[in-house]
């Protein structure tokens, strides 16, 4: 493998958290330089976002149209989607022209299963077209990568990493005399709140714990806003919230899309070193026992593993933090998944990163994921 050119193409810009998960902190981390082509630079191509911002959007309509123009790629590496109007043509298209295509995808985008607008847009509706047309499909997790292969024979499965020496990790695990839980997410995943109310809010009642929810939501939780405190996020700046707090959470539904999810909200708790209290969802499943957290398995056991957290012994939760916090260095890191990102975009690995490192052979159809402590 040589070096050159590396594109990114996708909808999103950095504040984007597929984006920016995905691919930007991989450029940070490796301090690669490369061509990035966004649609409007916003963290969302919603309906409403583009109505905003019409002029932009036909400029943004005429910058795709004029890539098939250029010369072929060296390399080019799609995150989901170019455009929120291409139904994967175009990504299928670019992707066949470079000299290596790369398609990553970190959700479920095959089991949207949203009706009107986003049946015939979006990426739901060209997320096959695009996978055909990739040299290599990179999946967030092995559900995904089974996804994948049944129509693509080369995948493989790279987690969304964390860099754990950016979380400040957390030093005491005494619980103070209000608990405080902590969620982080956006506004679309908000609603996965709402089924865990009620263990939520007897938790309240019995031990005065706050919740605290960053995010860049702003419409009320309905009963939890009597126990919520609203953070908007960003960035380092919350992310060192984590160290002060006392239990992660991460609720979620069991269907067919969130079983795609990638549980990164978990790594970054285990980042923390923060004990976690998660849905045995998807990935969420392995993720949550290699942190050591609880998975209560309905709403109802929510509160009891949430009261067991924040009542077990000092010494048990340091225990829980420091066992997440090697999960993720081990299985979660930039720095044990670098080697197979370099391999997976063609780009020459770096000094120091050896075998005990490398991801398991790439998945291919009817064995997608690699061995099952390496996946998300």
């Amino acid at each position: 493998m040589t070096g050159g050119q590396l594109v990114i193409g996708s909808s999103y810009g950095a504040a984007g958290a597929s984006m920016r998960v995905r691919v930007l902190d991989w450029l940070r981390f490796l301090r690669l330089e490369a061509e990035v082509l966004d649609y409007l630079g916003t963290p969302n191509v919603r309906p409403g976002t583009l109505l905003r911002q019409p002029l932009r959007v036909v400029a943004a309509e005429r910058r795709l149209r004029s890539l098939g123009r250029r010369p072929a790629w060296e390399r080019l590496l799609v995150s989901r989607s170019m455009g929120p109007f291409t139904r994967g043509r175009l990504e299928a298209a670019l992707l066949q022209r470079a000299g290596w295509g790369v398609y990553d995808f970190d959700d479920a985008l095959y089991a949207d299963a949203r009706g009107g607008v986003h049946h015939f847009f979006g990426e739901a509706a060209g997320w096959s077209t695009a996978v055909r047309g990739a040299d290599l499909v990179i999946a967030g997790n092995a559900s995904l990568a089974e996804a994948a292969a049944r129509i693509h024979p080369e995948v493989r499965v790279i987690p969304s990493c964390v860099e754990p020496r950016d979380y400040p990790r957390k030093t005491s695990y005494a619980v103070g005399p209000v608990p405080r839980l902590i969620w982080m997410g956006s506004p679309s995943t908000e609603p996965f709140l709402q089924p865990v109310a009620p263990a939520l809010l007897r938790v309240h009642r019995l031990t005065g714990a706050r919740l605290t929810v960053v995010s860049a939501g702003r419409r009320p939780l309905g009963e939890l806003d009597v126990m919520t405190d609203r953070v908007t996020w960003d960035g380092p700046r919350t992310d060192a919230l984590l160290a002060d707090a006392d239990c992660g959470i991460m609720p979620l539904p069991d269907t067919p899309f969130t079983r795609g999810k990638c549980a990164y909200k978990l790594l970054q708790y285990g980042a923390a070193g923060l004990p976690a209290v998660a849905s045995p969802v998807g990935v969420n499943a392995q993720v949550i026992e290699q942190l050591d957290g609880l998975a209560p398995a309905d709403a109802e056991s929510w509160a009891e593993a949430l009261l067991g957290m924040v009542q077990e012994p000092e010494a048990r939760r340091r225990t829980r933090g420091h066992a997440a916090r090697r999960a993720v260095e081990d299985h979660y890191s930039f720095d044990a998944w670098q080697s197979e990102f370099l391999r997976s975009v063609h780009l020459p690995e770096r000094p120091g990163t050896g075998p005990a490192r490398q991801a398991s052979a790439p998945g291919r159809a009817g064995g997608a994921a690699p061995a099952p402590d390496r996946t998300r």
